[in-house]
This record gives C-alpha cells, sequence and structure tokens, in this order.
C-alpha cells in the first residue's frame, strides 16, 4: 500500500489519488506524518463490502447451526434489548 501526504493532496489534488491507485489498489493519506485516511478505487470499496457482508452472513448461518439464537415476539425483542442497554 502506498502512501500520500495532506500536503501532495493540496498540491496536486485528485491527480495525486490517480497516481498511486494506478499502481495500488489503496493509499494511506497521512496528516503531519500520522495515518488517517484510506483512498481507494470504488470497484475495491465494493469489493471489501461484499466480504464484510459475506463474512456476516457466514457468522450468522453459524449461529443458527449452533442453535445460538432465541424466538420471540418483537416486543419481547425490543424489552430484552432495552433491559441490556
Amino acid at each position: 500500500m502506498s502512501h500520500l501526504t495532506a500536503n501532495d493532496l493540496k498540491t496536486k489534488g485528485i491527480a495525486a489519488i490517480e497516481s498511486v491507485l494506478a499502481e495500488h489498489t489503496e493509499a494511506i493519506v497521512s496528516v503531519r506524518g500520522k495515518e488517517r485516511f484510506v483512498v481507494m478505487d470504488i470497484a475495491q470499496y465494493h469489493y471489501l463490502r461484499e466480504c464484510e457482508l459475506e463474512a456476516a452472513l457466514a457468522e450468522t448461518r453459524a449461529d443458527l447451526a449452533a442453535g445460538r439464537f432465541t424466538e420471540s415476539s418483537p416486543e419481547a425483542h425490543l424489552a430484552r434489548v432495552k433491559s441490556s442497554a
């Protein structure tokens, strides 16, 4: 993963991002020497988001298969949520 500085963005604008993303899938943007942001192509973002959703679905399926769930009415569920807050 390549790095950009906030100053690069100020002076070169979007061209700085395009230049880095032409060779890398992501770029870290540092501000005053500290890593603060990640910039990526929208296709890469959508791919990572899909992976995140697939992982959540797999976790849910594992919970269901292992019996880690409860059945209740919406009212009972809300009462349980409110009591745990």
